[in-house]
C-alpha cells in the first residue's frame, strides 16, 4: 500500500510539473505575440503569468524535495524526481525570458515602429515549437523525441547570430532606429535562450527515461 501512495505522488507530481509546463508555453508564445503586435495588454497577460509561474515552481520544488526526503526512492523513481526539479527550474527560467520579451515591447511600444532585418515571429514560432516538444517527451517519457529536440537548437543558435550581426548593422549605420534595434537584439537572444532551456529540458527526460546524461554532449556542441 505505501508504494502505490507512492506511485500516486508521483503522478501527481508529473501533472504539477505539465501544468506548469503548460502555462510556461503560453506564456511565452504571448511574449512573442505582444512583441510583434505590440500589445500592452498581452504584456500584462505575460506579466501575471510569470506571477504563478514563479508560485507553481515553489510547490513542485517542494513537493519533489518532500518525495526525496520522505520516501527515498531508487533507480528509475530517484531520476524522475531529480529529472522533475531541473525541469522546474528551466520551465521557470523560460518564464522569465518572456517576461524580459514582455519588458522590451513595453520599451518601444510608444515609439513609431521601424522595419529591422529580424524575424522575430520565425524565431518566437521555432522556440515555440522546441518547448512544445520538450513537454510532449515529458509527457510521454519518450527519449527519442526529446533527442530531436537537441538536434533543433543549431537552427534557432543560426538565426540568434544572424539577428544580431544584422542589427549591429543598423545599429551602427541609423542611429535614429538603435533603440528599437538594440531591444530585437535582446528579445532574439531571449528567444535563443527559450530553445536552450527546452534542450535542456529533453536532457532531463532523456536521463529519466535511459539514466544516460547527455549534458556534457550539449556544453561540447555549443
Amino acid at each position: 500500500m505505501p508504494r502505490i501512495h507512492f506511485h500516486q505522488q508521483l503522478v501527481e507530481l508529473k501533472d504539477k510539473l505539465l501544468t506548469m509546463a503548460a502555462l510556461a508555453q503560453q506564456t511565452m508564445e504571448a511574449a512573442v505575440e505582444a512583441y510583434v503586435q505590440r500589445n500592452a495588454a498581452l504584456c500584462q497577460y505575460v506579466r501575471e503569468n510569470e506571477t504563478a509561474i514563479n508560485t507553481q515552481h515553489l510547490e513542485v520544488d517542494e513537493m519533489a524535495c518532500d518525495l526525496l526526503a520522505k520516501e527515498q526512492p531508487m533507480a528509475i523513481d530517484l531520476r524522475f524526481i531529480l529529472a522533475v526539479i531541473k525541469i522546474n527550474g528551466d520551465l521557470e527560467r523560460v518564464g522569465d525570458q518572456a517576461m524580459s520579451i514582455a519588458l522590451r515591447t513595453l520599451a518601444t511600444i510608444e515609439e513609431e515602429p521601424v522595419d529591422l532585418p529580424v524575424d522575430i515571429f520565425t524565431m518566437g514560432g521555432y522556440a515555440a515549437r522546441m518547448i512544445r516538444t520538450s513537454i510532449q517527451a515529458l509527457l510521454d517519457g519518450d527519449a527519442p523525441l526529446a533527442e530531436s529536440i537537441l538536434d533543433m537548437d543549431d537552427e534557432i543558435d543560426r538565426m540568434n547570430r544572424v539577428a544580431h550581426g544584422e542589427l549591429i548593422r543598423i545599429i551602427q549605420e541609423k542611429s535614429e532606429v538603435a533603440s528599437q534595434a538594440l531591444q530585437a537584439i535582446i528579445v532574439s537572444r531571449n528567444l535563443e535562450r527559450i530553445a536552450d532551456h527546452a534542450c535542456n529540458i529533453a536532457a532531463d527526460v532523456i536521463f529519466w527515461v535511459r539514466g544516460a546524461d547527455v549534458r556534457h554532449q550539449l556544453i561540447t556542441a555549443e
